[in-house]
């Protein structure tokens, strides 16, 4: 299989609209683990109607393009695709209930080499229909395992050229975290997630998940991230989502659901250096983590 990067570049996407309710609002907090606590008000106000807020994360669950790379068109590997890097801006604070529209672009294609992969880099924005304005900017690497090489002599037609790579992740300062905050996850919590955008069958069936070389199904990586903007949120921001302006980060490994993640934080000014690992297995699963807040 050989994807075709121009193809990739001029994929036709189509504008998404998605109208969500309260309802929707709250299974997202649930589904990153707000609520464990249900005294807490804090977390409450994120899980219940009354003055509904929004966690700025939601945002990565909006608008979601579906599964097209399983398009044999798209000529991806697409059971050995990860995500690699993840930025998100946050423009205006997310309505609790509304329809929105997200437009999604490929910006780039980058050729690893034979047997190491391609990088996969995509841009959606996200609209509230109701006045045009953006509300929020996300962009997405994401590693295709399966599918370097592409660009070797141009490939088949001479025209298949690899784009520059994305910039250097973000250096973590090498001192000690100031700021450590565990938040465990439930052994369901894949399962929930996946009922808010992405149902891909890696965090659900156990055969795909095998296929694709785990053990078993694993979190979505943007489930991961969810959880760490709960942390930043809870530690950085006083829990005022209006706060936390933008993050991005790197993902290095796979959380099994039910494990404990780690947050693991350093604070200059408005900016908040960060990185995840496993408390069970001592293995960084977020790494490079930069946040800005307001």
């Amino acid at each position: 299989m050989t994807i075709d990067c121009n193809k990739l570049k001029s994929w036709p996407f189509g504008a998404v609209e998605q109208t969500y309710t309260d309802k929707d609002t709250m299974l997202y907090a649930l589904s990153v683990g707000l609520g464990a606590d249900p005294l807490d008000e804090n977390q409450l106000k994120f899980v219940y109607e009354k003055n509904l807020q929004v966690l700025p994360t939601m945002a990565n669950v909006l608008a979601y393009p579906g599964n097209w790379m399983r398009d044999p068109a798209a000529g991806i590997d697409w059971l050995r695709v990860v995500h690699g890097e993840h930025t998100m801006r946050l423009h205006k604070p997310l309505p609790a209930a509304g329809t929105i529209i997200g437009r999604t672009r490929i910006t780039g294609v980058v050729d690893k080499g034979v047997g190491k992969g391609a990088l996969l880099l995509r841009q959606r924005e996200i609209f509230d229909q109701a006045n045009g304005a953006l509300l929020a900017t996300l962009e997405q690497v994401s590693f295709c395992r399966g599918d370097g090489g592409y660009s070797a002599n141009g490939g088949a037609d001479g025209k298949q050229i690899s784009d520059p790579p994305p910039p250097a992740p973000h250096e973590l300062p090498k001192t000690d975290p100031q700021i450590v905050c565990d938040l465990p996850t439930l052994p369901q919590m894949a399962l929930i997630y996946r009922l808010c955008a992405d149902r891909h069958l890696l965090h659900a069936d156990p055969a795909v998940a095998r296929a694709a070389g785990f053990p078993r199904p694993i979190l979505h990586g943007l489930g991961t991230l969810g959880v760490a903007g709960h942390a930043l949120l809870k530690c950085c921001c006083g829990y005022d989502p209006a706060k936390l302006r933008s993050l991005r980060l790197r993902f290095s490994a796979p959380v099994y659901p039910g494990e404990t993640i780690r947050m693991e934080m350093w604070k200059n000014g408005a900016v908040v250096s960060f990185r995840a690992r496993v408390v069970e297995r001592d293995i960084i699963v977020l790494n490079n983590g930069y946040a800005e807040i307001g």
